[in-house]
C-alpha cells in the first residue's frame, strides 16, 4: 500500500511512564529523574509503524495518572475536533497506568465519532530492560487506524490485549498483563501477526451514542469515593460533603441494600445517617460495591432515598459518570437510567 494510503492516526502524549527515562536498563521503579521522552521521541523508537499507519504527534502535557479534570475536558474536546477531520482514522493516547481506566472511560463518555480512540502506556520505563512500551505503542496505532475498531468506543491497548473502556481496570502494579475486564474478559488482540481481531464487543452505549456533550464545559461537578470498611462511620462523607461534594460514590460490601436498618451492610458500615443527611442536602448517592466484579441490584431503600444502583461499575468509574450526569440532571430516577445505559 503507499504510504498515502495508509491510515492516519493522531498521536497524543500526557506523560506516564512511557515518556520518563530512567538509569541504569535494571531501575524499574524510581525512574523519575525528572529526564522525559515525548511523543515524538516514542515514535521514533518504532520506526515499522510506518508500514501500517501515518502518524501526526503532539505533546499535550506531562501530567501521568494524576491527570485531573483541568485536562480530562481539553484532551476530550481536542480529540473530537481531529475526529472531524475526513482524513483522520484514529487517535492514540498515551497516559500513566493509574489512572488510565478512568481516561478510557471518560472518553468512551464524550468522544463524539465512531473512529477507535486508543488509551495506552507502558509498564516499565523505556529505558528498562524488557519495556513494554514500544510493543504498547505499536500495537495502539495499528488499532486506531484499523477499520475494526470503528464503533467499538474508547478502547485500552495493552499487552497485545483490547480491552473495553468500560469494564477494564488495573489488577497488578508489576504485571505486564495488569489490565484486564475480570469476569467479562478482553474484546480481543492484535497479536504477533500485527492483525486486529475482536471477539467480542461492549453492548452498553458509548461515545457518539451518549447523551453527553462536553464542547461548552469548563469544569465539572465535584463527586469523592467513600470505601467501605470494618468500623468506617460517616466521617469522610461529612467531610466530603463539607468540601462541597455534589456526588458520593461509595464503594461499599454488599449486592444491593438500604441505608439504615442493623448495622450488617456496606452503606451502614460508611455511615448509614451520614448519607441520609446527604441526601437530604440533595448530593446524589451512587452505589457501587468493592468487590471488583459484580452488579450492585437496586434495593428498596436506595428507591426511597434516591440512591442510585452502580451496576457493576467499579467506583472510580462511577464516579466518572455522576460528573456527567450531574451537568445534565439532579433527578435520580433519570441518573439511574444513565447507569442502566452507559
Amino acid at each position: 500500500m503507499a504510504n498515502d494510503k495508509l491510515p492516519l492516526v493522531w498521536l497524543l502524549g500526557t506523560g506516564g511512564t512511557i515518556a520518563q527515562w530512567g538509569s541504569p536498563r535494571l531501575t524499574y521503579v524510581e525512574y523519575g529523574t525528572g529526564e522525559y521522552l515525548d511523543v515524538h521521541q516514542n515514535l521514533e523508537r518504532i520506526p515499522e509503524i510506518t508500514q501500517f499507519v501515518r502518524t501526526k504527534a503532539e505533546h499535550l502535557w506531562n501530567v501521568g495518572s494524576g491527570i485531573k479534570t483541568s485536562e480530562l475536558l481539553p484532551l476530550a474536546k481536542k480529540i473530537n475536533a481531529l475526529m472531524q477531520d475526513p482524513e483522520v482514522s484514529g487517535v492514540v493516547v498515551t497516559h500513566g497506568t493509574y489512572s488510565m481506566e478512568e481516561t478510557t472511560y471518560w472518553l468512551h463518555l464524550t468522544v463524539k465519532s465512531e473512529k477507535p480512540v486508543v488509551v495506552t502506556g507502558t509498564q516499565r520505563p523505556p529505558s528498562a530492560m524488557g519495556t513494554d512500551a514500544d510493543n504498547n505503542l505499536f500495537d495502539a496505532l495499528i488499532l486506531a487506524g484499523s477499520d475494526e475498531a470503528r464503533g467499538k468506543g474508547a478502547l485500552l491497548m495493552f499487552n497485545n490485549e483490547i480491552q473495553a473502556g468500560r469494564e477494564v481496570t488495573k489488577t497488578n502494579s508489576h504485571r505486564l498483563e495488569t489490565f484486564q475486564s475480570r469476569e467479562l474478559g478482553m474484546l480481543g488482540y492484535v497479536d504477533s501477526d500485527l492483525k486486529v481481531k475482536f471477539y467480542r464487543q461492549s453492548t452498553r452505549k458509548h461515545t457518539y451514542q451518549t447523551e453527553f456533550n462536553v464542547a461548552n464545559l469548563e469544569d465539572l461537578p465535584r463527586v469523592d469515593i467513600v470505601y467501605a470498611y470494618q468500623d468506617s462511620d460517616g466521617v469522610a462523607v461529612k467531610a466530603f460533603v463539607e468540601a462541597g461534594a455534589k456526588g458520593i460514590v461509595l464503594a461499599g460490601g454488599q449486592a444491593g441494600g438500604g441505608l439504615s436498618g442493623p448495622p450488617t451492610g456496606g452503606f451502614q458500615r460508611a455511615g448509614g445517617k451520614a448519607l441520609e443527611e446527604a441526601r437530604a442536602k440533595g448530593v446524589m448517592i451512587v452505589a457501587t460495591n468493592r468487590n471488583g466484579a459484580g452488579q450492585m441490584i437496586r434495593s428498596s431503600q436506595q428507591v426511597e432515598h434516591g440512591v442510585i444502583a452502580g451496576d457493576n461499575l467499579s467506583a472510580q468509574k462511577a464516579r466518572i459518570l455522576l460528573r456527567l450526569a450531574l451537568t445534565k440532571t439532579d433527578d435520580p430516577e433519570d441518573i439511574q437510567r444513565m447507569f442502566d445505559t452507559y
